[in-house]
């Protein structure tokens, strides 16, 4: 068992599986109690019951978009687990459509996930941190599309560049409290969406990775790791790129 995040309550939205999966479980495995949060109720339920940090882990249901949610959520954990340390913002929904093929349903609702989503949960947290005497760390998950854009992602990127400018404002805001506000940008990751893509379509872009392989969740969670345990406890308003070197 880690320590480096002994004695901490982190909350990890969107971790039922993928990348929010990986995080949780290692921050669990360094010594926090983490909150698993997923919209869709019993969906992290199966994989909890198994995992060899079962007892840190905490299922909580709720839709991050919806802010009455997320206040009696975040109220609720707190009543539970006694504070909040760390807060990764890393659900989202992602649709990637050609400009002239955009479906305002589906641009409304990554903004409504991706960015609202994000807003919702850095209020309501924040609040809770800001009576902490040390404050906390708040981990935003952007991407790379979001620095340098892709095609057929003018959306999705659009609302990963939205994040990135939020970081920097809330970290700004925050740092008085000693709340830490910082951005993973995950490059190419090995998740369950790209077991479903065309592989012969993205060579171009994993030929541009200098490292010759695309990202796993773990890397993407070594990141987190990094940013919301205490050695990084003068690191604020930054983007951390996690991309193996991806050349532009």
């Amino acid at each position: 068992m880690g320590s480096l995040l002994e004695g901490k309550v982190a909350v990890v939205t969107g971790s039922a599986r993928g990348i929010g999966r990986e995080i949780a479980e290692l921050f669990a495995k360094e010594g926090a109690e983490v909150v698993v949060n997923d919209v869709r109720s019993g969906s992290a339920d199966e994989w909890i019951s198994v995992s060899e940090q079962k007892d840190r882990l905490h299922p909580f249901y709720f839709d991050i978009s919806d802010s009455a949610q997320v206040r009696s959520n975040v109220m609720e954990i707190k009543k539970q687990l006694g504070h909040i340390d760390i807060l990764v913002n890393n659900a989202a929904v992602e649709f990637n459509e050609l400009i002239g093929m955009i479906s305002s349903e589906n641009m409304e609702k990554m903004f409504r996930v991706n960015v609202f989503g994000t807003i919702e949960m850095i209020q309501a947290v924040s609040r809770v941190m800001g009576r902490n005497e040390n404050g906390g760390s708040i981990i935003n998950i952007s991407s790379m599309v979001g620095l340098r854009g892709n095609p057929g992602q003018m959306v999705y990127s659009a609302t990963k560049g939205a994040v990135i400018a939020l970081t920097k404002t809330a970290a700004k805001e925050l740092a008085p409290k000693k709340i830490r506000v910082n951005s993973i940008a995950p490059g190419l990751t090995k998740t369950e969406m790209m077991d479903q893509a065309d592989i012969e379509k993205l060579q171009g872009r994993i030929s541009n990775i200098s490292m010759g392989r695309i990202a796993l969740p773990a890397d993407i969670a070594g990141g987190c790791l990094l940013l919301a345990c205490d050695y990084a406890s003068y690191i604020s308003g930054q983007v951390l790129p996690v991309d193996g070197c991806t050349i532009m």
